[in-house]
């Protein structure tokens, strides 16, 4: 049964922008050119694509690391004239720190709407309002728009994800988890979850500083597409040869590879635990 609900929902966006982390991130968030490069992706795909939402009815909460140099928190500054942006600088972000930011940042409702969104990625320019108009299928649950983009280069690929790490999550004003409670992958196994169809919601921006990600999906062309997502601007569409050998060859060798490291990384985690992945990729330097 569809749970009812009464008025629009208080909405927050969060975005880990340089949080201190462990493990393999923060061997890669260390780098010299990391944050620099971030700051590139943020205001190139991030930043736009929630400026340009069609429903502004949200606040964007970004954590920042406080040891963040001068010259970043100078551009946190000159982000701040957009007025949902939110920046928090924390160490650390425990459930009371959220669930405290949340009641600071936003106006109290019925229910609270959270989304997960990485300061590399962006999303279509409709993503808000579809999630507002999402049936909620539970007094908690999580939502997905399963179809998304994925930008590698000047390439960009139609990718279905009905786990994606664009997670939403529904649920009363009062003591939320928000979609933070667990990783985007595990969402459905602690509550109810809905995936949307339809139009792509998402871009994933696939470059040499991801941490896991990869390209995914099959080469589309992008012209149709520009009006609902920024970036994709010099993006261009296949020719003939191009589609054919994401067709025939390379679509068959990504869904290989992303099977067999599916298959690995499952194996892992039973053997070695729920934190094995993590550690061979410190180990590894992978």
């Amino acid at each position: 049964m569809i749970a009812k609900v009464i008025g629009p929902p208080a909405y927050v966006i969060f975005t880990r922008f340089n949080l201190p982390s462990m493990g393999y991130e923060s061997i890669v968030r260390n780098t010299d050119h990391w944050l620099q490069k971030r700051v590139e992706l943020f205001e190139s795909f991030c930043l736009p694509s929630v400026m340009a939402q069609t429903d502004q009815d949200f606040s964007w909460i970004v954590y920042f690391d406080p040891q963040s140099p001068a010259w970043l928190k100078n551009k946190i500054y000159a982000w701040q004239s957009y007025e949902r942006f939110r920046p928090i600088f924390r160490e650390e972000v425990s459930q009371a720190e959220k669930q405290a930011d949340i009641v600071a940042h936003l106006q109290p409702r019925q229910r609270l709407v959270s989304t997960n969104l990485d300061n590399d990625d962006g999303l279509a320019h409709d993503f808000v309002a579809r999630i507002k108009a999402a049936p909620s299928i539970a007094p908690r649950c999580a939502i997905f728009l399963a179809n998304g983009l994925v930008l590698n280069g000047n390439r960009v690929f139609l990718n279905w994800d009905q786990q994606n790490a664009f997670c939403s999550v529904s649920e009363s004003w009062n003591a939320p988890v928000t979609c933070w409670a667990h990783p985007h992958n595990r969402l459905s196994g602690h509550m109810p979850s809905v995936s949307v169809g339809g139009a792509p919601g998402w871009l994933q921006v696939v470059h040499g500083d991801n941490v896991s990600n990869r390209v995914r999906g099959r080469r589309i062309a992008p012209s149709g597409l520009r009006q609902n997502f920024t970036g994709l601007e010099t993006a261009s569409d296949p020719d003939v040869q191009e589609q054919l050998a994401d067709l025939l060859i390379n679509g068959p060798v990504r869904t290989a590879r992303d099977a067999l490291i599916s298959t690995s990384k499952h194996a892992l985690r039973l053997t070695l635990g729920p934190r094995a992945i993590d550690r061979a990729k410190t180990v590894l330097r992978l």
